[in-house]
């Protein structure tokens, strides 16, 4: 199992933030092994819990698909599921307000590799750590965006 936490503030409002973390298809601009990232269904429904998205990841040159679900949305937490058949993974998310412009994110990985792939925790915790501080890099600039 790979388990990363990392917490930091960005310049958004804590209400924007939600919003855009719950819409997975907004991986793509903040998730730098995501490659893809497509709301099943139809795109223009409001994201609710239980709503989907097809995400197509890279990591070491290997693609691979999972499909996600939106699995809490709250005022301050945002808890999106992953699996296929090599891994269930889960993005546990809470967003506090510092001030009305400023928001704390702590944001939370857990995969979970299943079968034979358990056999990669050891390299792939390596991976996704060093993954994790650029998607930091990239979440803020992202809600730094969705801020202006």
């Amino acid at each position: 199992m790979v388990h990363i936490v990392r917490e930091f503030e960005v310049p958004c409002p804590q209400d924007a933030a939600v919003a855009y973390l719950a819409d997975f298809a907004n991986a793509v601009e903040w998730d730098p092994g995501t490659v893809s990232c497509v709301r099943d269904g139809d795109p223009a429904a409001p994201v609710v819990p239980g709503a989907t998205w097809t995400n197509v990841s890279k990591v070491l040159g290997r693609e691979t698909t999972l499909t996600y679900e939106l699995i809490t949305l709250e005022d301050d937490h945002v808890v999106l599921e992953g699996s296929n058949k090599t891994a269930d993974s889960r993005d546990d998310l809470t967003v506090t307000a510092v001030d009305a412009s400023t928001s704390r994110i702590r944001y939370e990985a857990t995969i979970t590799f299943k079968g034979i792939a358990k056999l990669t925790d050891p390299l792939m915790a390596l991976v996704f750590k060093g993954i994790a501080d650029e998607t930091v890099d990239d979440l803020t600039a992202a809600l730094t965006r969705v801020a202006s």
